[in-house]
């Protein structure tokens, strides 16, 4: 079985500056700063967005970004401030859920991370079963993270005796577990293959 280099999985990082206007949002928004920090997320997605529009494509998990902080954006600016006490309420939970239904639902065509994994992988490589086994597991891994997040987020709500272990402690945690799962886990699928091709010739 053919696999994506030990960097194939997430070409070179790049899915980590994906990440960074929905990081932003998450860290920056609250109460009396969730407007504050959806600008501050639309000017990350413009800036990570520019060298792909000059291409002509643009990733899914950036498209998201720039059109879902671009929309609530413009509903800071339009609305008053009580028919917008819902988003203050759910915003950091209904970006969290963007996120896992832009990856859960990237796997119906091509997983996301796959987006990623092409640009440090050989283009012959694109197709074999195991260049796309990685990127389905770790997309749909990724995927998962953000629905409990927005769990969490959720019942943080109306539990704010554990909310800083719901919105803080716990998504941290799954963000480095998924990060170094990541980062394991092409590798791994790599010596697992360079081990049973081993076994073959030496039978």
């Amino acid at each position: 079985m053919t696999t994506p280099s030990s960097r194939g999985a997430l070409g070179a990082g790049g899915v980590f500056w994906s990440f960074a206007p929905w990081i932003i949002f998450d860290v920056v928004a609250g109460p009396s700063t969730w407007k504050f920090a959806a600008f501050a997320a639309l000017i990350a997605s413009v800036v990570l967005n520019l060298p792909e529009l000059r291409q002509g494509s643009v990733k899914a998990l950036n498209a998201a970004a720039l059109v879902f902080f671009a929309v609530v954006s413009v509903l800071a600016l339009a609305l008053t401030h009580h028919d917008l006490v819902w988003l203050e309420t759910y915003a950091q939970v209904i970006s969290n859920a963007v996120v896992a239904v832009v990856a859960l639902g990237s796997l119906a065509f091509v997983p996301f991370t796959e987006q990623y994994a092409r640009e440090s992988t050989p283009r012959e490589i694109w197709d074999t079963p195991g260049f796309k086994h990685v990127n389905r597991v770790l997309t749909l891994m990724w995927g998962l993270v953000f629905v409990v997040t927005a769990v969490l987020g959720l019942v943080a709500i109306h539990d704010t005796a554990d909310s800083d272990w719901l919105n803080w402690v716990i998504p941290i945690a799954l963000l480095v577990l998924a990060i170094k799962f990541t980062n394991w886990y092409p590798q791994y699928v790599r010596s697992q293959s360079m081990a049973a091709r081993a076994r073959v010739v030496h039978h």
